[in-house]
């Protein structure tokens, strides 16, 4: 029985490895999408919009779709697969970026803001790669095949940026358009590679199975994953949508923003090739924890000075901050279901993270028009430090109730 098990296990991983290859490429590809917006958004929401105090508004529609794409993308998976989910939003970001351009050469804010919408929901289906690469996997080999798909993301922080500097002027005097002609070409590109994912639809039995929701989200682990990934994502989005608009406002160049955004995307998910290594080494809470903890030495740095050497140092240290404590806070959600609840558990995690940054992101533009960027990085401080105490919490209660049933979830944390 134990051979026959681990040659499952073989067989499973095997799969699961040759799924982790297309999602990182196809992580890689549609990174591009927000690195496009991320580096443009403010800057054109500033050109487009009646107020300048309006100017990260298509950024918060980019996260508001990214709230309102995951219930449907766990649906979606749940009835029909995830493949027919990753064409759908693969779809939308073809979308984002003909209608981006389309909003630029009319100067139509609003339009601009759908563009972005879309994107959050092409968005949306993206976050869901990292759980589908563990689908299948032995529990040894899940945090590395979410490491690894969230790797992608470091040729995202070339390709995004890089996209946008080699084309922003090609159609003068609208700054950016081809940029966006060019994103749609890129998110047509990662629908062929997806189109290959082996994501069967769920059997019919794995449909209504599993606990009910509530019962799950109400684990301390759970609690603690949920929390730190709504911690981590939109901090780490609050300081990134407005580091853009502060240099502009600083003084400094689109060519300095833009190296900025694009090394904040490599540190993204550079260390994503030992992340996993890491949380199968340390366990995921001690590295969710180093994770928040740089993400407020980031804001602290940002505190320090205005040049763009303190905006870069910022942008890299979030990035790596980010990294730890959203892969770390992933894997946490991976030990709080079993195989038939995982797209519920993870659409709901996820739709707790992107709505909580929706909400934040929106407030993002008024707190640095009218407060500034000091005041946009001191507002990194008590949510870190809620996400550390919750953790050590969840760490303690887990220590207090050991597994009971080995293989499953603990079913009381």
């Amino acid at each position: 029985m134990i051979d026959v098990t681990a040659a499952e296990e073989i067989a499973d991983d095997a799969r699961a490895r040759s799924n982790v290859a297309r999602l990182a490429a196809a992580q890689a590809l549609t990174g591009a999408n927000s690195a496009v917006i991320f580096a443009t958004g403010s800057i054109v929401g500033a050109t487009l919009a009646p107020d300048i105090s309006l100017a990260t508004v298509p950024l918060s529609m980019y996260v508001v779709g990214l709230a309102a794409g995951t219930l449907p993308t766990g649906a979606i998976s749940r009835a029909y697969g995830r493949r027919t989910a990753f064409i759908i939003g693969t779809g939308c970001g073809m979308l984002t970026g003909l209608l981006g351009a389309f909003a630029i050469l009319r100067g139509s804010f609003a339009l601009f803001c759908l563009a972005t919408f879309l994107g959050g929901l092409y968005g949306a289906v993206s976050q869901s790669y990292r759980f589908a690469a563990a689908d299948g996997a032995s529990a040894a080999f899940r945090p590395k095949a979410v490491s690894w798909v969230m790797a992608g993301g470091v040729f995202a922080g070339v390709l995004g940026p890089q996209l946008v500097q080699w084309t922003m002027d090609i159609w003068p005097p609208y700054l950016f358009a081809f940029s966006f002609m060019v994103q749609a070409a890129v998110a047509l590109v990662a629908m062929a590679i997806l189109a290959g994912v082996d994501a069967p639809k769920p059997a019919s039995s794995d449909l209504h199975g599993g606990r009910p929701l509530l019962e799950i989200a109400r684990q301390p682990r759970f609690i603690a994953a949920a929390l730190c990934g709504i911690v981590s994502y939109p901090m780490m989005n609050l300081v990134m949508t407005s580091a853009p608009l502060a240099m502009q406002m600083c003084g400094l160049s689109v060519s300095d923003s833009n190296f900025g955004i694009q090394w904040h995307i490599v540190a993204m998910y550079g260390p994503s090739f030992f992340t996993g290594s890491l949380i199968a080494r340390f366990g995921a809470p001690k590295i969710v924890a180093v994770g928040l903890i740089l993400e407020g030495a980031a804001s602290a740095i940002g505190l320090s000075g205005i040049t763009a050497m303190h905006f870069w140092v910022t942008l890299i240290v979030l990035g790596v901050g980010w990294n730890l404590s959203f892969v770390g806070a992933s894997a946490l959600v991976l030990e709080t279901h079993r195989p038939q609840e995982r797209n519920k558990v993870q659409a709901f995690n996820d739709f707790l993270v992107f709505g909580m940054m929706a909400v934040g992101s929106f407030a993002s533009g008024q707190l640095l028009a009218n407060y500034g960027w000091s005041a946009v990085n001191m507002v990194v401080f008590p949510p870190v430090l809620l996400g550390l105490a919750v953790l050590a919490f969840a760490s303690f209660v887990r220590r207090r109730r050991p597994r009971t049933v080995p293989g499953l979830p603990d079913p009381g944390i």
